[in-house]
């Protein structure tokens, strides 16, 4: 195993944030592409999480995303 980013160290312990870590907001769209998630899953662009969770379902390499109630 391997850490996602430096400011993601590797860790058995789930990260917990009620904000979007930077390396994953970095995942989200952008431009037409963007455009297109928004329109055809009819989700707020300002819903970050959300948009995440569409448009990188199926994650290469060792991410996963997921949505959990806490």
């Amino acid at each position: 195993m391997s850490t996602v980013s430096l400011t993601l160290p590797l860790s058995h312990e789930h990260y917990l944030s009620k904000t979007l870590f930077a390396f994953f907001d970095g995942l989200i769209p952008e431009g037409w592409l963007l455009d297109t998630v928004v329109k055809n899953w009819k989700i707020d662009r300002k819903d970050r999480f959300g948009l995440l969770l569409v448009s990188y379902r199926d994650c290469i390499g060792n991410v996963r995303i997921e949505s959990q109630r806490i």
